[in-house]
C-alpha cells in the first residue's frame, strides 16, 4: 500500500470537483447562449459539484487514482443539448464543445498568473508553510486542468473533440465517424493507457507552464 499524504489528495480532489464543475458549466453556458436552455433548465449552469456528478467519474475513479498514485483520471456528467434549439445547428456544436476545453485552458493560465505571482513571494517569505500550501495548490490546478482539456480534445465520441471533427467531414463521413461510438471508450482506453498518447502534450504544457508561472524566480529548477 502506497503511503497517502492525505493533505494532498484533499488539494488535488478539490480542485478536480472546481475543474470539472466549470468545465460542465461552460458547456452548459455555451448552449444556452446559442439558444438551448435545456441544461439551464437542469441547473448546470453552476459551479456546485453535486449537479455534475457521476459517481463513477467523479468520486471513486479519481479518489482511487490519487490514492493509488495512479494516474489522475475523472469525468463528471455531460452537459446535454437540443440542436433543434441552436440558432446555427452548424457552428453551435462546436462552441459548445470547444467552451469546455476553453474553460481549462483559462484556469490554466489563472493559475499560472497567481504561481507567478506566489513566486515571486518566495524571496520575502522563503519558510512559510501557508504559501508552500498556495504554491502546491495551484500547481494542482494547472496540472489538472492540463489533462481535462487535453484529453477532452480527442476527436472521439463522447469528448468534446469529435464534434469539433464533426464540423469539417461530409454528412456520409459524420456517419461513419458516428458508428465508432460503441466501441469509442475501449477505444479511448488502449490510446491513453497502452500507447500513452498524452505524455508528450502534457509533457510540452507543463514545461509551458512552468517556464510561464516561474521563469525568473527561484522556483524554476
Amino acid at each position: 500500500m502506497p503511503d497517502i499524504n492525505i493533505s494532498e489528495v484533499v488539494l488535488q480532489y478539490l480542485c478536480l470537483l472546481f475543474s470539472l464543475s466549470f468545465h460542465e458549466a461552460a458547456h452548459a453556458t455555451m448552449a444556452n447562449y446559442w439558444g438551448d436552455p435545456t441544461a439551464r433548465l437542469m441547473g448546470r449552469m453552476t459551479l456546485n459539484p453535486i449537479k455534475h456528478a457521476d459517481i463513477m467519474g467523479t468520486v471513486i475513479l479519481p479518489l482511487f487514482a490519487m490514492i493509488s498514485h495512479f494516474p489522475m483520471f475523472g469525468w463528471a456528467k455531460p452537459v446535454p443539448f437540443n440542436p433543434r434549439n441552436l440558432t446555427d445547428r452548424k457552428r453551435g456544436p462546436v462552441w459548445i464543445a470547444l467552451a469546455g476545453p476553453g474553460s481549462n485552458l483559462l484556469l490554466i493560465l489563472f493559475a499560472a498568473i497567481v504561481l507567478r505571482a506566489l513566486a515571486a513571494a518566495v524571496n520575502v517569505f522563503p519558510d512559510s508553510p501557508v504559501l508552500e500550501m498556495f504554491i502546491q495548490t495551484f500547481f494542482f490546478l494547472a496540472l489538472i486542468n492540463s489533462i481535462l482539456m487535453i484529453f477532452n480534445l480527442i476527436p472521439l465520441p463522447p469528448l468534446d473533440g469529435h464534434h469539433v471533427l464533426e464540423y469539417f467531414l461530409s454528412p456520409e463521413a459524420q456517419q461513419k465517424f458516428e458508428s465508432l461510438g460503441p466501441y469509442s471508450l475501449i477505444i479511448l482506453f488502449i490510446l491513453v493507457f497502452q500507447f500513452n498518447i498524452l505524455t508528450v502534450p502534457m509533457g510540452i504544457m507543463m514545461l509551458l507552464i512552468k517556464y510561464l508561472a516561474f521563469y525568473g524566480t527561484p522556483l524554476l529548477q
